[in-house]
Parts: structure tokens; C-alpha cells; sequence
């Protein structure tokens, strides 16, 4: 891994802008205005990397962050959800998307889901892609409206039944440590 290129656990005390909100508003269910500034604003921001049990991360190009995703559980017994996924324009075409999806894969199965479940924007072919490429297939089933009022979220997933993860062969280190260390870009 060259230089400062890396994949880092942010943790709810930690100072984050999701730098492909502002780049790629059209893509999400929110824009960059509504996660800062005056207000609740940080305190959601905190919040969402509170939430119990979850996985959170930036990727990191020559020191400044390109991209996040976060692993979060769900009220499905095996099921965890990837969540807020975004790709700044300078992790494009870098491999910043497929890392960070594998690492919350990892983590997945570490912490011994079954399955891995995510929303994507109808009509967002480079997610779409991305998401294929990974292994995820869509389930025909619809997720939310978006704020538009005329484009809907598509559900897909990946099982993961059938990989033994480190976890169940015995490893003492925590599903997060290991799950970044050793994350690359290209």
C-alpha cells in the first residue's frame, strides 16, 4: 500500500464530512447542507457512528478522505446492512469503491452474518456496477422514495453462508482491527 493510502476506522468521537455528498448530491438520499452546519447537524453525524454494533470507515488518498461506508446491523437475525457508501470524484476509477465494500464485507463476516443487504438510487449505474462486481444481485425488491418523490431505492444482496471468517477459527482480535488493517488502494 503506497503512502498514506489506507482504509481507517472512524469512531463516533471522530470529525467527519462525507466529502461525495457535495459531489454527488443527485446519487443519495441526502445532501452535504443537511449533515452540517448549525443545528443537530453534527450531532446525527455522531449519532450515525454510534449506532451499536456498527462498522465505519473512510478511505484515505494521499492523507484527505475520498470515500466512506459504514456496516450496520439490522432487526434480521444474520442480516447486516451496508450503509452510506459514497466515492469522491478523486477515489474514481481507483478502486476506492471496491475497497471499502470489501472491507465491510469482511467485517460481515467476522462478526458471522449471513447475509449482507444494501439500498441503491435507481438509475446510479456506476453503484449498480460496482455492487454487481462485488457479488451483490438485486432482489426486485423496492426500497424508499427518494426526497425527489419519483426515484426509488432497489434492495440487493450478497449471502455469505459457507466462509469460515478468522473469528470462527479462533482469532482474539476485534472484528473492526482487523478488518483494517491491511485495507489498500491502488
Amino acid at each position: 500500500m503506497p503512502g498514506s493510502d489506507e482504509i481507517r476506522v472512524v469512531l463516533p468521537g471522530d470529525a467527519v464530512v462525507d466529502p461525495a455528498l457535495a459531489e454527488a448530491a443527485y446519487a443519495f438520499g441526502s445532501q452535504l447542507a443537511d449533515w452540517q452546519g448549525d443545528g443537530d447537524r453534527e450531532e446525527r453525524w455522531r449519532g450515525r457512528l454510534a449506532i451499536p454494533g456498527s462498522y465505519n470507515i473512510l478511505a484515505m488518498l494521499d492523507g484527505q478522505p475520498v470515500g466512506m461506508a459504514s456496516g450496520v446491523p439490522t432487526d434480521q437475525d444474520g442480516v447486516v446492512e451496508l450503509i452510506s457508501m459514497h466515492v469522491a470524484p478523486p477515489g474514481g476509477g481507483r478502486g476506492v469503491g471496491d475497497h471499502l465494500v470489501q472491507a465491510v464485507e469482511q467485517w460481515a463476516r467476522l462478526v458471522r452474518a449471513g447475509m449482507l443487504r444494501l439500498s441503491v438510487v435507481e438509475g446510479n449505474k456506476n453503484a449498480w456496477a460496482l455492487y454487481e462486481r462485488n457479488g451483490f444481485r438485486d432482489t426486485g425488491e423496492l426500497g424508499d422514495l427518494m426526497p425527489d418523490g419519483v426515484r426509488r431505492e432497489h434492495i440487493m444482496t450478497k449471502s455469505l453462508v459457507g466462509w469460515r471468517s478468522a473469528a470462527d477459527q479462533g482469532s482474539s482480535t476485534s472484528a473492526s482491527q482487523s478488518v483494517a488493517s491491511g485495507s489498500g488502494i491502488t
